[in-house]
């Protein structure tokens, strides 16, 4: 049981760390670019950034997966990257709601926050599942 429980404290600390990244890169994107796709832009950067932290972290702190050679970690990156298309789509559809639904940058950043603790529940498993399974010879 303590083992389950410190892995469920460590994926939400990360999830925590990948969220403020995410959040992070949108605003400084935003920040940066304020013309007509600027939160469009926002998102697609704040996912690339959210995505990269937290395959590492997992990678390493979560499953404890060690790639065999390059090609094996870019297949093992596209996977979780495959497996967190439908899990970003819910994080987007929150953002985009909360946006249209309050008009204020805080509310949209509280749909994204929302969306992507749902993501992130999801995907746990879809990557305990499809990503890093151990694999018997």
């Amino acid at each position: 049981m303590f083992a389950s429980t410190k892995l469920t404290i460590n994926y939400a600390i990360f999830a925590l760390i990948a969220t403020a990244a995410n959040i992070g890169a949108q605003e400084i994107t935003i920040r940066s670019y304020d013309g007509r796709f600027s939160l469009l832009g926002a998102l697609v950067v704040g996912t690339g950034v959210g995505l990269m932290v937290k395959y590492l972290l997992d990678k390493r702190y979560i499953f404890r997966f060690r790639a065999r050679d390059v090609r094996h970690d870019s297949v093992t990156f596209a996977l979780y990257t495959a497996m967190g298309l439908l899990t970003t789509l819910v994080f987007w559809g929150f953002e985009f709601a909360f946006h249209l639904a309050f008009e204020t940058r805080e509310m949209r950043y509280v749909g994204g926050v929302l969306g992507l603790l749902i993501g992130y529940v999801t995907k746990y498993q879809l990557d305990k599942r499809y990503v890093f399974r151990t694999e018997t010879a």
